[in-house]
């Protein structure tokens, strides 16, 4: 049984010798304890007892025996150049306080000075600012700051209502640029025989305030019904989320009438050429206006639903159906005069731009 401890404890000692016990002299404190005495019995004798320690050896230096063996404590590694294995030093960015490491904007407000604000063009910085300014200005002229100009019929119909044919009209213009413009807008009403029942013309400067919405403030004149009345007129128009086109304006004549209007369609494209127009128009008065048969609050108000064809973008013919209602003491005023204060056409015309 010695002798078989005695070749377990040499073959073992031979394979963990090369890896842990190598001395590295060429490496400034790497020098490597001389082994200690083996501990191994000799054949025949009893090993002696072995002493106990005097002192526990700290955790980085504990010894462990393999089959009789006493492995050295771990090197020293702090003296090799490169080696420091100090704890590291906290970034510059970063404040140890209360044991707690602050970052960002927890830290401290300093004195530092602000940096110089950015260059809002870069190429300014190589190239001459006179040329870029010049190349910028074409640059937008291009892509789309120079002039721009349209005329839109978005209703120009005919309607038919038991024998009552009449007809309608819905027009905007602009002439200007992405920021401000000149508008031009009119729409009105009329039956065949009778002539024109109601005709107004707005002249706005609109100004862009976002990129969806344009500020509008100018002047509404109607032409009939007579006597025409002038008007002082501030609205906003733009597309609104999920694409509803949405105007609203509000009007105050020279006599102190105040007059507002709201106005809402949708696009709900069925193929890539059929559409279906949803469309909603109110009117209303702060006031009542005898002359002008117009009772406080909602005035009247109109739903249409209109199927558009676009032959081009530019050309659309459409069918649909429209109906509206008098409401309040404008359907007094109405009933009065004999007129109907409620009706539904059926409506075909032409929505085109140019």
């Amino acid at each position: 049984m010695s002798r078989l401890r005695l070749l377990l404890g040499a073959i073992m000692s031979g394979l963990a010798a090369p890896c842990i016990a190598q001395s590295m002299p060429g490496m400034p404190g790497m020098a490597m304890p001389k082994p200690a005495p083996s501990k191994a019995p000799v054949h025949g004798r009893k090993a002696p007892p072995a002493k106990p320690a005097a002192k526990a050896a700290p955790h980085h230096a504990m010894s462990h025996d393999h089959g009789g063996m006493s492995m050295p404590p771990p090197h020293d590694m702090s003296s090799m150049p490169g080696m420091d294995m100090s704890e590291p030093s906290a970034p510059r960015d970063m404040t140890v306080m209360d044991g707690m490491t602050m970052t960002g904007t927890a830290l401290p407000a300093g004195n530092a000075p602000a940096p110089s604000a950015p260059m809002d063009h870069y190429a300014d910085r190589f190239y001459a600012p006179a040329d870029m300014e010049r190349s910028r200005h074409q640059m937008m002229r291009e892509d789309g700051g120079g002039l721009q100009h349209q005329l839109l019929f978005n209703i120009a119909e005919i309607q038919a209502q038991q024998g009552h044919e009449g007809y309608r009209w819905d027009a905007e213009g602009f002439v200007g640029g992405d920021i401000n413009r000149l508008w031009i807008k009119s729409e009105g009403e009329g039956r065949f025989h009778n002539g024109v029942d109601h005709a107004e013309v707005q002249a706005l400067y609109g100004r862009a305030i976002g990129p969806y919405y344009n500020l509008q403030l100018g002047v509404r004149q109607d032409i009939r019904p007579s006597p025409s009345r002038t008007y002082a007129a501030l609205g906003i128009e733009g597309l609104s989320p999920y694409r509803f086109e949405t105007e609203a304006a509000l009007f105050v004549s020279t006599r102190g009438d105040v007059l507002g209007r709201i106005e809402a369609l949708y696009d709900q494209r069925i193929t890539q050429r059929l559409l279906l127009q949803p469309r909603v128009e109110l009117n209303l008065s702060a006031q009542d206006v005898p002359q002008d048969r117009y009772g406080a609050g909602l005035v009247d108000a109109e739903l249409g639903l209109r199927l558009r064809y676009e032959v081009r973008r530019e050309f659309a013919p459409y069918v649909g159906v429209s109906w509206e209602r008098k409401t309040g003491k404008s359907a007094d005023y109405a009933r009065a005069d004999g007129d109907k204060i409620s009706s539904t056409s059926f409506v075909a015309g032409v929505r085109g731009w140019f």
